[in-house]
């Protein structure tokens, strides 16, 4: 089994059959100007890393950018600021929270 996935001008080859993927690549390279860059690492700003556990997509790359563009590279990374147990409602009472240590 072969499986080809597209999206505009990039391609992504799989399958279980290596003698159906080279003839893939050979007939697809046949009708089109094909380059092969082996095994995918990266797509479509998706870094692709395997390993014997399975497959792991992340955006690394991606968020690096974002932090340099927002000058944020050199900030360091706080705890969500609220028990992610906790059910929203209407307290009547409550203690003041330090917004700053957030924001």
């Amino acid at each position: 089994m072969a499986i080809l996935i597209v999206y505009v001008d990039d391609i992504i080859l799989s399958g279980n059959d290596m003698e159906e993927l080279q003839n893939l690549k050979k007939y697809l390279s046949e009708e089109f100007e094909v380059k092969d860059l082996g095994n995918l690492k990266y797509f479509l700003g998706m870094e692709v890393a395997r390993s014997r556990k399975g497959i792991v997509v992340t955006q690394r790359k991606y968020i690096l950018d974002l932090l340099k563009e927002t000058g944020m590279l050199g900030c360091k990374p706080i705890d969500t600021p609220m028990d992610s147990q906790k059910k929203l409602g209407i307290e009547k009472e409550s203690t003041p929270v330090d917004r700053g240590r957030y924001q």
